[in-house]
């Protein structure tokens, strides 16, 4: 992401091309399956004999408290455009807006519900960044950025309730609760794999060049291998470079994990106000977000859309216990707001775009200047200083990158010859591609040249 201080006017939209972001096919596939779980499940009430019960639970039901249920899933998206807008606003020159934010926010909804294990959300979004007008490199850096993020507070959220809560469901449900640590461990595991990624490029790259050398004489094809090495080469590396000085903006990386973890907050409050609007007036609020934070990481652990299998196997495990006679009509509102209506209500969102090219760093500074607090167009020295350092090590990373791909460091530049060669001076390309040095650039002349 670009430093928030480098000012200037923001980059035109431009028209990118589809890059697999939008996988209509793949999306109708997993709505057709969806469908056909919700139709399978409407026989199976039929058949137990349980429509009666359903429909005495509904009939009792508390519409305040659904009301409420769906507006906190409503803060949940909010937040959820909330953080992507922080992250944007870090580049001043971003052309993306509030509109496309939101189409971004929904694509990842929609495609990710529809897609075995979210798999769908991550290119859906980076698609809609791109197609706002962020060039590929800053929209995967925007992407993956956020997936971090999201993924800590997964973690985070998770910790702090089976800390605080297992004792309770390990008494009430025995071993099978060892469930939910399985899973946290696999949302840990590819949290460290992502941070490895950005904090430890060379050496992920290393390993990830060594294994496609073996796939390729396991008899994989040259060609795909080839294109595997220039994925490694560029990617890693980038992504690395961009998410650190994404890291860098302290304060705004910190708000961003504030918001994700209140937007999760938000999220699993949802079965706490359904409990209430069944009557469940005595139970703890607490419990119920640590019992809806394992069904999260239950169901996102199942390799089918929407993680079918694991939401319903989760729901009865966990959260069953709580709603009692109701769980059947419980479990269907709240997928039903959790999982149904956002799908659906996401679809019209999808084509969604700002109509202006205005960054929201620069809307945000003509808001502020309203309040008379005025806008700053000056860099200070350190932020300058700040701006060419993160210059300098993308050009060494890069440099490196190349080194490794030929198994060798050695013709990498050092850190300290390149602040060496860029301490002191400035250069600037002249037309011809040539390096020359503002010095010789500013000499003067002579008379008779000049008389010519």
């Amino acid at each position: 992401m670009a430093d928030s201080t480098n000012k200037s006017t923001a980059n035109p939209k431009v028209v990118a091309q589809p890059s697999g972001g939008d996988d209509h096919k793949g999306a109708r596939r997993g709505a057709i399956f969806i469908g056909l779980v919700l139709v399978a499940y409407v026989i199976y009430l039929v058949v137990t004999g349980q429509v009666a019960q359903f429909w005495d639970a509904l009939s009792n039901v508390q519409t305040g408290w659904v009301v409420v249920a769906c507006v906190s899933m409503v803060l949940y998206l909010i937040f959820g455009i909330a953080a992507y807008a922080i992250a944007v606003w870090l580049d001043p020159v971003s052309p993306v807006g509030i509109r496309d934010l939101i189409s971004v926010e929904a694509s990842g909804i929609f495609f990710g519900n529809l897609t075995p294990m979210m798999m769908g959300s991550t290119p859906a979004q980076i698609y809609r960044l791109t197609k706002a007008g962020q060039n590929v490199g800053e929209a995967g850096a925007i992407q993956f950025t956020r997936f971090i993020v999201y993924q800590f507070g997964l973690v985070a959220w998770g910790a702090i309730l089976m800390i605080a809560r297992m004792p309770f469901f390990a008494k009430q449900y025995g071993d099978i609760t060892l469930i939910s640590v399985f899973s946290f461990g696999g949302h840990v595991c590819i949290l460290l794999g992502i941070f490895a990624i950005a904090l430890m490029p060379r050496m992920v790259m290393r390993v990830a060049h060594w294994i496609i050398r073996v796939l390729e004489r396991a008899g994989v094809a040259h060609e795909k291998c080839a294109r595997w090495h220039e994925f490694v080469n560029t990617e890693v590396m980038s992504f690395s470079v961009k998410f650190k000085l994404a890291a860098g903006h302290v304060s705004s990386m910190a708000l961003t994990v504030v918001i994700t973890m209140m937007q999760l907050a938000f999220f699993y409050l949802v079965p706490y106000f359904l409990m209430l609007a069944f009557g469940h007036h005595d139970v703890d609020f607490f419990s119920v977000m640590a019992a809806s934070a394992f069904v999260q990481l239950l169901s996102s652990a199942v390799p089918l859309p929407g993680g079918t299998g694991g939401a319903e196997g989760g729901f009865a495990l966990f959260l069953g216990h709580f709603f009692g006679s109701a769980a059947t009509a419980g479990y269907l509102l709240w997928r039903l707001i959790t999982f149904i209506a956002p799908t659906i209500l996401a679809a019209p969102l999808l084509g969604l775009k700002s109509s202006h090219n205005a960054s929201i760093h620069d809307r945000w500074d003509r808001a502020i200047a309203r309040f008379g607090r005025g806008r700053r167009h000056d860099s200070s020295p350190a932020q300058v200083a700040a701006a060419a350092s993160a210059a300098e090590t993308v050009a060494l990373e890069h440099a490196e990158s190349a080194a490794i791909e030929h198994g060798s460091t050695s013709a990498a530049p050092k850190p300290s010859e390149v602040r060496a060669r860029h301490r002191g001076t400035r250069v600037r390309k002249a037309e011809g591609g040539i390096t020359v040095s503002p010095a010789s650039l500013a000499k003067r002349r002579p008379p008779s040249a000049d008389r010519r």
